[in-house]
């Protein structure tokens, strides 16, 4: 049997194995209230040093972008998105922004435009 390599663990189909509580450095809460439709962005505050994966994230929220978008881009779950994230709020690198609430339902309409639409690109 051939003596394992030192470096980074690979698996073919999946690419570099990084288990995402290591990420997170074992948190499972972020300190910041995010949903996943919040938008996060850039303050221009530099931040202090932190980890490739906080450097990662804070280079996708140059513009508004939402945590579930950051987070399929990083192909981080979205808990461990919302841990690096809240770090970055925390440090006043990010700004959060909550989802807008609509008091009024959406228009049936719109909905079944946007139905129609859908159905004639598929």
């Amino acid at each position: 049997m051939p003596a394992p390599k030192d470096g980074p663990l690979l698996d073919a189909a999946a690419g570099p194995l990084t288990r995402p509580y290591t990420v997170s450095g074992g948190r499972t809460r972020p300190t910041a209230v995010l949903d996943l439709l919040s938008l996060v962005t850039t303050t221009g505050t530099a931040p202090p040093a932190l980890g490739a994966d906080h450097v990662l994230a804070l280079g996708l929220c140059k513009g508004p972008i939402s945590v579930a978008e950051v987070s399929a881009h990083l192909g981080l779950p979205a808990a461990v998105t919302k841990v690096l994230l809240s770090d970055l709020v925390d440090c006043g690198a990010l700004i959060a922004r909550a989802p807008r609430s609509h008091d009024t339902p959406t228009d049936r309409s719109l909905l079944e435009a946007v139905l129609d639409g859908l159905r004639r690109r598929l």
